[in-house]
């Protein structure tokens, strides 16, 4: 599939794609969440996903390792009546991309993500910027390596785009993360192999929007802009939503 770029409000709005519900055998969607969050940081896309008449599971993952977070979201995926839908969040593209291997699975959504490559890590692809990115700062590692983020710095700059309430309650909430979860490794990238597409989040701070125009561009994707923060999911659900109803629409 050749790169698409797509305005979001523009080419996939509602008017076209949010009408009509889906059959009964329509494929399941599977959400997988990223780094210091858990499956309740899809609760603005599900809702409109049901609405649609699609079957949706947000995986809780444990973030205690990338191997871990794997294992846990192909269960949810070989749980599934049918055909999935896989979309990730964040350091959930990197999981996406191992689990997402599964025969089960139609195409993948990379939500603002991380989508390494074969032998890649996400520490792999980060060490190769020429600075470490400013938020590192906000990170705090204790005695166990396990990492968990300021509430000003989250508020700053993982999702200044929403309400302060919003930020800190996301900041109170925050799930905390093994450090060695980013040292995993895919060992077979499922975007080589299937259809994706990209929701690129143009103001994000955490992975910089041109590193995912990069994944995207890899992975051949379709691409949909959107003027949001590094958590479109919560600032832009809409588009979110929209996108993962095209992506059910593409495979059918």
């Amino acid at each position: 599939m050749s790169v698409k770029t797509v305005i979001a409000a523009a080419a996939i709005g509602t008017a076209g794609i949010m009408t009509t519900a889906f059959a009964a055998d329509a494929p399941s969607v599977v959400l997988v969440h990223g780094a210091w969050a858990n499956g309740s940081s899809w609760a603005q896309v599900v809702p409109l996903l049901q609405a649609k008449g699609l079957n949706v599971v947000a995986v809780h993952n444990p973030l205690s390792s990338f191997e871990a977070d794997v294992t846990a979201t192909r269960r949810v995926i070989d749980d599934q009546p049918g055909d999935v839908i896989l979309v990730g969040h964040s350091y959930g593209g990197a999981v996406i991309t191992e689990a997402g291997n599964s025969e089960k699975v139609r195409a993948l959504v990379y939500v603002a993500a991380f989508a390494p490559s074969e032998g890649q890590s996400i520490n792999a692809i980060v060490r190769q910027a020429p600075e470490p990115p400013a938020w590192q700062k906000e990170i705090h590692a204790d005695a166990t390596g396990v990492l968990t983020w300021s509430a000003d710095g989250m508020a700053h700059y993982f999702a200044p785009d929403i309400s302060p309430a919003a930020a800190a309650l996301l900041a109170a909430t925050q799930a905390p993360l093994s450090a060695a979860a980013f040292d995993g490794v895919v060992t077979s990238a499922a975007f080589t192999q299937k259809p994706s597409w990209f929701v690129i989040s143009d103001n994000d701070q955490i992975i910089p929007p041109g590193l995912q125009q990069v994944f995207a561009e890899t992975m051949k994707a379709t691409t949909v802009h959107v003027a949001s923060s590094h958590v479109p999911m919560l600032s832009q659900p809409q588009a979110v939503a929209d996108t993962i109803v095209a992506a059910v629409e593409g495979t059918e």
